[in-house]
């Protein structure tokens, strides 16, 4: 049985202000390309399939033509959710598309059925759990401890009664504990969000989205593909590709990564403004490439993202790296921000701005106030 991993097409997406809605119709082209060659018995999408709640137009259209491009390959489809998507909006119509082949999750409600194939091997059953937060599965299983990520995962898996001497796959978005983010992530101030690999232990595959750079969590089986773009010049140096996964019997899953080259690169240029303007040097780029520079100039340029654009068209980003802002980046950075709660962030916080810490009844307070904005619940 093979299928074809992908995460985090985030349809609609901006970077820097630039509109890469081309790029991201060039790329899923190229996938499909991936698709009529490898010819999976499904496909599977981990969520943020698009990049806000509420998409435009022309991100919904691009969507629609690919998965219409999917129907007619008679390839099933299976889409979740991630935090990006509305769950209500991206589910809407999917029991009309269960007919083209198209699963799409439904908003959570507490009950997760598989849906199977078969192969001479047997079933593969195949999990599918949109983004979740605790409060969300809390008001289902009220009588069960869900206090983190982890326990609100743990229980929805409990509660899917898997059969374990069936091959069983399960498509999540969540951040797995020990992921390495990048910068067109959202970051979780204390690592509210984490979820341990160890809630996934029943499982064959774990198809992860949430994180843009492709990684094995724990074991080779327990995956995020990233992301088929580059969605910020963190990524610079990512090599984007499609994850392949094939089972065979109950045991063994063989993975491989097929490179996706991209309409446009993003690379970054650093050097002085006389250099990264000399000719030998600029003629030696590609054009058409999303361009970050770093200029080493000790004073700021005049004018000089407009001037750069004449010789770098697509530059996105323009900033300095100099004795001004090296100093900048070392005055008053918080440490180990990942590493500590939003409460100890913000008792810092107050302690610096106030000269003293919190007392009991604001103690009380702030604690009350962060469990209800991390539940949604405010």
């Amino acid at each position: 049985m093979k299928f074809i991993h992908l995460s985090d097409l985030h349809i609609g997406k901006r970077v820097n202000e630039f509109s890469i809605l081309e790029d991201q119709q060039y790329i899923l082209k190229s996938i499909l390309t991936v698709i009529d060659s490898e010819e999976p018995d499904g496909v599977i999408i981990a969520g943020d399939v698009y990049d806000k709640s509420v998409p435009s137009a022309e991100a919904v259209g691009l969507l629609d033509d690919f998965l219409f491009s999917l129907s007619k390959r008679n390839v099933p489809v299976y889409i979740i959710s991630g935090n990006h998507d509305s769950a209500e909006r991206l589910s809407f119509g999917g029991r009309l598309l269960d007919k083209s082949g198209i699963f799409l999750s439904p908003v959570y409600n507490g009950e997760v059925l598989p849906l199977s194939l078969t192969d001479s091997y047997g079933k593969v059953n195949i999990y599918m759990l949109p983004f979740i937060k605790p409060v969300n599965v809390r008001r289902f299983f009220p009588e069960s401890e869900i206090e983190s990520y982890t326990d609100a995962v743990r229980v929805a898996v409990e509660n899917m009664n898997i059969d374990e001497t069936e091959r069983n796959i399960i498509i999540t978005h969540q951040f797995v504990t020990g992921a390495s983010r990048c910068d067109s992530e959202e970051l979780s101030v204390g690592g509210s969000d984490n979820v341990s690999v160890s809630v996934f232990e029943k499982f064959d595959y774990v198809a992860l989205g949430h994180i843009h750079g492709p990684q094995k969590m724990g074991r080779e089986t327990v995956r995020y593909c990233g992301t088929p773009l580059k969605y910020s010049f963190s990524e610079a140096k990512h090599k984007k590709s499609v994850t392949v996964v094939e089972m065979a019997e109950k045991g063994n899953v063989e993975i491989r990564e097929i490179p996706l080259v991209p309409l446009r690169d993003m690379r970054e240029i650093k050097g002085s403004y006389d250099e990264v303007t000399l000719r030998k040097n600029y003629e030696n780029t590609n054009q058409k490439d999303y361009i970050h520079i770093i200029l080493t100039d000790e004073e700021d340029i005049p004018d000089a993202m407009a001037r750069l654009r004449v010789i770098y068209p697509n530059l996105m980003k323009l900033s300095y790296d100099n004795k001004r802002t090296r100093l900048c980046q070392t005055v008053g950075a918080a440490e180990n921000v990942e590493k500590k709660t939003p409460f100890e962030l913000f008792s810092e916080f107050y302690e610096t701005q106030n000269n003293q810490p919190m007392n009991e009844e604001q103690t009380a307070f702030i604690n009350d106030l962060i469990e209800k904005i991390w539940e949604g619940e405010e």
